[in-house]
């Protein structure tokens, strides 16, 4: 090949870059050597032509060539290759472009702006220059290793490219424009024409995905607008087309103030919001929510119909119940007017607004499961499931599969698949573990587990899995007597008794019995006009011992077996029929104490006087071991336990019952 030229660059990057550029093209007809200045250059270069990568090298390198060579400075433009990435930057942003020397910065910029790249705003920037801090975004042709720390966000162009029109010289200087010269113009398009083409590819692909989320957008169920840093629309859904009254059309490019001309609406829009609020918006019930979009001015509002979204909490309970995860009772389903139980409801109120362990305490009837029901029904996890488990009901082996579930063949008879246990199942709400009191040792040391880690193990399982469920156990067990005789973990004990709700026995809220009977009868479809009053009275006075679920029991019985128009005390079942309080051995100075505390609380009532602990105390002060009033305030809980006194606060204070008057006379 007679034909020779040598290229000479600044850097080994525009050697390399430049020299594939002249060897794709001309390198069936050229021979090409190729020198940087950064590297090293031969003492004299004789070629044929020489071609510098820009004035800067010409000024560096010509005095190493020889005086017979043709020299030429190259005319570089813009990689068109890497031209596309410009359009990655915003819009009015301004970026600095870096080069090694002021003068082919500005030559850069010069570049990019006759081809069109004008909507950006350019700042030159060399090693000598002391770069804006607050420009965050640079461009560069290759030489990135000028781009100053205080920039975040780089976009390196590649080297510049020779221009065509030095391409057409350099065929010139050989003699080969006639020959090759529409053969190096239609290369040198063909590589334009093919960057147009994978832009156009790109384009095409961003207008697939652009459609693609105006579908997602178009098919959310809310209403979605979204506003660009210059506050104008982008997004503007069917949803918010509805519920405003506006078109799409009309609103794209407006600003807020254009579009809404409510004020408060207006105000929320325009500023910071960390919750959503509520509006009514051309007869809607909207709750609306402003997002900003991190490291952006863009924000996103999101328009949710109120009246659309009850109906999907409907349900989603509605769904929740068919699958029996659902409770079923709330605060209103637990009858009774008594200052006791009221007091009861109001404490389980506030307990269902927290997160913590709930231990409800109470003897059989009492109503233990009502409340559990009805403080998940209260609480934040409403909508996610409530799974119950009771103790008692089930052997040991069945309750630790059905609580934590098993894998495949973990033992004979294991379902194929295996099988979620209620802990998992309850995941996100609450579950229910009732009469925890009969669970054995074994079962309490992987329940404590299970809700110290909120994770668990299936049974012949590997992997772990973590929950979120809220515990709320219920006994009708003194738990602290188990712990002394070993039969209840006290860990656990206190795990689960972070919040504690005792349920008063139904003796203690006689005053709620006739609303009790009342609705019973309205269960059993007995009307009011059939029981007489005598025996309603009669029920009052029984102590129920079996509780609440003693007297639906009782009048279940009453509407089978009477057969007249009135139901009266002869209709009641025999004495054998109602349970019996628990004998409980009572030591030779439990009684006494008893009986002088309950003497001194009588002779208190007898005179009008409030028979408050102090006065107790001071009444027996001339006793052989008078009591302290912390000594009175435990006989009293022991007392009232029994039924023998009520404790109230306030001037009624505390009242010896009929049943501590019959202690007393026993």
């Amino acid at each position: 090949m007679d034909n020779h030229l040598t290229l000479i660059t600044g850097t080994p990057e525009t050697r390399d870059t430049l020299h594939k550029q002249l060897n794709e093209i001309l390198g069936e007809f050229i021979q090409i050597e190729s020198y940087a200045v950064d590297e090293s250059i031969p003492k004299q270069v004789s070629d044929e032509l020489v071609i510098f990568s820009s004035y800067l090298v010409e000024a560096e390198a010509s005095h190493l060539v020889s005086k017979d060579c043709k020299q030429m400075t190259a005319k570089r433009t813009i990689n068109y290759q890497h031209i596309n990435r410009l359009f990655e930057i915003d819009s009015g942003t301004e970026v600095l472009c870096v080069n090694d020397a002021p003068q082919m910065s500005k030559e850069t910029i010069e570049t990019l702006k006759k081809i069109g790249m004008n909507h950006l705003i350019y700042t030159p920037y060399s090693p000598e220059k002391k770069a804006a801090p607050y420009i965050k975004t640079a461009i560069t042709p290759g030489e990135a290793r000028f781009v100053p720390r205080s920039v975040d966000y780089v976009i390196d162009i590649g080297v510049r490219l020779i221009d065509i029109t030095t391409l057409i010289e350099i065929l010139e200087h050989f003699q080969l424009k006639d020959k090759l010269g529409w053969t190096i113009s239609n290369r040198y398009t063909g590589k334009i024409i093919e960057l147009s083409q994978r832009l156009a590819e790109v384009n095409r692909q961003t207008e697939l995905l652009n459609q693609h989320l105006q579908q997602v957008v178009d098919g959310v169920n809310d209403g979605v607008m979204a506003i660009d840093r210059h506050k104008r629309v982008t997004v503007f859904n069917p949803f918010i087309e509805e519920y405003s009254g506006l078109s799409r059309i009309h609103a794209l490019g407006k600003t807020l103030p254009q579009l809404f001309k409510d004020s408060n609406i207006l105000s929320f829009m325009t500023s910071p919001q960390e919750e959503g609020e509520y509006f009514t918006m051309n007869g809607y019930n909207l709750m609306i929510y402003r997002i900003q979009w991190e490291e952006s001015e863009n924000v996103l509002f999101i328009f949710k119909n109120t009246d659309e979204t009850i109906t999907m909490e409907k349900a989603a309970r509605k769904q929740l119940m068919k699958t029996g995860y659902m409770s079923k009772y709330s605060f209103d389903d637990i009858i009774g007017k008594s200052p006791e139980i009221l007091h009861t409801k109001k404490i389980a109120s506030k307990l269902a607004k927290t997160e913590l362990p709930v231990l409800i305490q109470g003897e059989s009837g009492t109503g233990k499961e009502l409340f559990a029901h009805s403080i998940h029904n209260q609480s934040n996890r409403v909508l996610e499931p409530f799974l119950a488990v009771n103790f008692s009901a089930l052997p040991e082996d069945l309750l630790e599969s059905e609580l934590f579930g098993y894998e495949e063949g973990a033992f004979t008879g294991a379902k194929k698949g295996g099988k979620k246990g209620l802990f998992e199942q309850a995941d996100g709400g609450t579950i229910f573990l009732d009469e925890i009191g009969d669970s054995s040792l074994k079962l309490q040391a992987r329940l404590l587990r299970v809700i110290q880690e909120m994770e668990l193990r299936k049974i012949g399982g590997t992997k772990t899995i973590p929950i979120n469920v809220r515990i709320i156990a219920a006994t009708n067990k003194d738990l602290l007597e188990l712990i002394k005789e070993g039969k209840f973990r006290e860990d656990l004990y206190h795990r689960l008794k972070v919040l504690f709700l005792p349920i008063p026995p139904l003796r203690n809220r006689k005053e709620d019995i006739p609303l009790l009977v009342k609705q019973f009868s309205i269960e059993n479809n007995i009307p009011d006009e059939k029981w007489d009053p005598k025996l309603l009275d009669t029920l009052k006075n029984f102590d129920w011992f079996g509780n609440i679920r003693e007297l639906k029991n009782t009048v279940s019985y009453l509407s089978i077996v009477a057969d007249h128009d009135l139901i009266t005390t002869q209709d009641l079942p025999g004495k054998d029929y109602f349970q019996a309080q628990k004998a409980e051995p009572e030591s030779i100075i439990d009684h006494q104490l008893n009986k002088q505390v309950l003497t001194a609380v009588k002779s208190l009532n007898e005179s009008s006087t409030n028979a408050s602990r102090k006065k107790i105390s001071d009444l027996l002060s001339d006793q052989r071991d008078p009591l302290t009033e912390q000594q009175v305030r435990r006989v009293l809980e022991s007392l009232k336990t029994s039924g023998y006194v009520t404790i109230r606060r306030g001037r009624a204070g505390t009242q010896i019952t009929r049943e501590g008057v019959q202690y007393l006379q026993k």
